[in-house]
């Protein structure tokens, strides 16, 4: 299933939300500019090289602090598909959360997931020197905020059938609920041994830590007595 829009119109123009999926895009695109071999310096610059910042490994030619990675591999994406998924999902369930939160909270809670996202991975790959990059640990903080906030809005998805193509309707819970599970699953493979390019773990502790973030962020709403 391949969420394509929720059925949960937002209150307020979702200034944060379109800007962070401006400035991904923006990085992006500046990425493709560089040449091949300027690209791979930039990625291990900036993305989250797990080894630099437990000390286990020193990127030589890089005066870059390796504690900012943890904002600025949020940015950062590995292709054309895997910037378009995430941004996708944040366009659907990232206006509602700003709504709920304000413009300001948003963003401090976006970065937030995605910095505790990134710890989750860092804990469990601590000599890897591979660059973990994506915005999809601060996406899956908006996913479980989404899902606590929202659990009956409903969610049109693209199903596939064998050769038929298309769309239904289903609740919040089911489709968010299965994802989770899904991400829970693979990281639990990839923590005993599995080979895989995918920060599952960092899904897990995003998705774990917008639950969590947003019982400390949310406005509580006080209510007035008309006489």
């Amino acid at each position: 299933m391949i969420p394509i829009k929720d059925e949960n119109p937002g209150r307020t123009f979702p200034l944060v939300t379109l800007s962070i999926i401006v400035a991904n895009i923006s990085v992006f695109l500046y990425q493709l500019t560089l040449p091949h071999g300027l690209q791979n310096d930039f990625v291990m610059t900036f993305g989250l090289v797990p080894a630099a910042l437990t000390g286990g490994a020193d990127l030589a030619g890089s005066s870059f602090p390796p504690i900012l990675t943890l904002f600025t591999s949020q940015f950062l994406h590995g292709g054309i598909f895997h910037l378009l998924g995430n941004m996708l999902y944040l366009w659907i369930f990232g206006n509602n959360i700003e709504d709920v939160l304000g413009r300001f909270r948003f963003l401090l809670f976006y970065l937030l997931c995605g910095v505790l996202a990134a710890i989750a991975h860092l804990i469990l790959n601590t000599e890897s020197i591979i660059p973990m990059v994506g915005a999809s640990g601060a996406i899956a903080g908006v996913l479980g905020a989404y899902l606590m906030t929202f659990p009956g809005a409903r969610v049109v998805v693209l199903v596939f059938l064998f050769i038929f193509i298309t769309t239904i309707r289903v609740q919040t819970f089911w489709v968010l609920g299965l994802w989770f599970l899904m991400q829970l699953l693979y990281a639990g493979s990839s923590a005993t041994g599995a080979v895989t390019n995918v920060a599952y773990m960092a899904h897990v502790g995003g998705f774990l830590a917008g639950i969590w973030l947003m019982r400390k962020f949310r406005p509580r709403v006080k209510w007035k007595v008309i006489k």
